[in-house]
């Protein structure tokens, strides 16, 4: 007989159905031209944010991701109007409407922002890391970033540092197979990123990045082992994206089958099933994804509503 589904794993789907409804309506309003600027989506990639985020304490946690970040706020916790309103350059935007899709941030939710220098904000991790030795906030640092990015420099200069002092970060490798626009595969020699825990002395583990109850599990372990003072750790989660690296991106460096084929694997999907064999019903679970949609749909209306930002205003909140 299937167990009933737990309210955890009907939670975890409501987070990515909101994810993925966010991030579609992205799209419509980005090819209205409503948003403006390059904007980088997380279809396909709802796990990882979702079961991380859940694995932390954003009471004092601290997350900081790329310019793939709509995902990760959504998942700390931030409000879904106020991440439109910033993408719509609107003065009630999470950053007054200033930061746009690459750079916005929510520390009130412990999303301490995107940043579009691939690799940049791992150093700036290990900073809010080392501020946690001495300011008694048990914090844990957790730096997202794609596979691309570990072969960045900077990334390499805050892993070893964190491993040097035994900083609290938890390094979270999102390999989607392509560093933007070419496969990691092609990039490295040894293309299990993961394996490179070893050469900085830390633990590293891999996960299924489309199993969000995976990804919770592993990372909480992670967070665990630097709550008690034995990180850094290095976590690779394995996931696809759904969508091109940007929007408009042609997609033309993929092999024709391999989108399709990895949407019988996607995260949405690989928890739906999970959840029928746990006994849920399909009227269970459609209304989970109708009340993200209407979620969404409202808090989309309510952006728009907004007025737009005052360029008046722009010098204020520039610190140099």
């Amino acid at each position: 007989m299937p167990h009933p589904p737990t309210q955890t794993a009907l939670a975890d789907l409501a987070g990515l159905w909101r994810i993925r409804v966010f991030e579609e309506t992205v799209t419509r309003l980005r090819v209205e031209e409503r948003i403006a600027g390059s904007v980088h989506l997380c279809i396909g990639q709802e796990a990882v944010p979702v079961g991380a985020c859940a694995a932390l304490d954003l009471t004092r946690d601290a997350v900081f991701a790329t310019y793939r970040g709509h995902g990760w706020a959504l998942a700390c916790g931030a409000d879904p109007a106020a991440l439109f309103a910033e993408l719509l350059g609107r003065e009630t935007g999470t950053n007054g409407g200033r930061a746009g899709s690459a750079y916005l941030s929510d520390p009130g939710h412990g999303f301490y922002g995107e940043n579009s220098i691939v690799g940049a904000h791992a150093p700036i991790a290990v900073g809010a890391a080392l501020a946690a030795r001495y300011d008694g906030s048990g914090r844990v640092a957790l730096a997202v970033f794609g596979d691309g990015a570990m072969n960045q420099g900077a990334v390499h200069e805050a892993m070893n540092m964190a491993s040097a002092f035994d900083l609290p970060v938890v390094f979270l490798v999102e390999n989607n197979r392509y560093s933007e626009l070419t496969p990691i595969a092609a990039m490295v020699r040894d293309d299990d990123l993961v394996s490179r825990a070893a050469a900085y002395g830390m633990p590293g583990s891999w996960v299924n990045g489309n199993d969000v109850g995976a990804v919770r599990r592993v990372v909480a372990e992670a967070v665990d082992a630097c709550r008690s003072g034995r990180g850094p750790v290095l976590v690779e989660a394995h996931t696809q994206r759904l969508v091109g690296h940007y929007i408009g991106d042609a997609q033309t460096y993929r092999p024709r089958d391999e989108v399709e084929a990895a949407r019988a694997t996607e995260p949405i999907v690989v928890l739906t099933s999970a959840l029928r064999a746990a006994g849920a019903g399909d009227a269970e679970l459609s209304a989970v994804e109708a009340r993200a949609r209407a979620e969404i749909a409202a808090a989309a209306v309510t952006a728009l509503a907004a007025p737009p930002a005052d360029p008046a205003t722009v010098k204020e909140h520039v610190h140099g």
